[in-house]
């Protein structure tokens, strides 16, 4: 019974809709996943990034808190400043930089002039992008963002407290690390 029990316990990946799986960076480049969360109720957002090589190794995480936002896009628009802005300073100069919101990477990504409500930190965030050595800026569907999602929303338990992490996998988002990596 035992040795039956065992077999059993092997654990499948997860087959995820329409494609929707983390891909690693080039050997060259590393990824760099964004996401913000609403917290309504506490008046606050949650950030959360991650910077992972082509084997798919978390090289950087964080997850951080911001103050009460009340649009998704203005929220995701801060968590890439944030996110851009930890890269910068961890020491990444070659980023593949994604975000599941598509009104967002096509604004950063585009050179046209931002008038928005919103234009400095666009502005902000363009400046960060252009002192790369290399980027690309790509939006993704929302199952591919799942580990820098999983950061955003432990925001909501870190009580004001940012927190980071070198070359070491974040606890919160362990479950949605080791589903990209079987996918890879």
């Amino acid at each position: 019974m035992f040795k039956s029990a065992q077999t059993q316990l092997t654990v499948q990946p997860r087959q995820q809709p329409n494609g929707e799986v983390w891909q690693p960076p080039p050997s060259e480049a590393y990824k760099l996943n964004f996401d913000a969360a609403l917290f309504s109720d506490l008046g606050r957002i949650g950030i959360g990034a991650v910077i992972r090589n082509e084997k798919g190794e978390v090289m950087a995480a964080m997850t951080a808190c911001g103050s009460a936002i009340y649009t998704s896009e203005e929220a995701e628009l801060l968590a890439c400043r944030r996110a851009l802005e930890f890269a910068v300073d961890a020491g990444f100069y070659k980023l593949i930089i994604e975000g599941d919101n598509s009104n967002v990477t096509h604004v950063i990504s585009s050179s046209a002039e931002n008038n928005s409500l919103f234009g400095n930190i666009v502005d902000d965030i363009r400046h960060l992008i252009r002192g790369l050595h290399w980027s690309a800026v790509c939006c993704i569907r929302r199952g591919e963002n799942r580990v820098a999602h999983a950061l955003a929303q432990h925001a909501r338990f870190s009580l004001d407290e940012d927190l980071y992490w070198m070359e070491d996998s974040p606890p919160p988002a362990m479950d949605a690390l080791y589903h990209d990596i079987l996918s890879i």
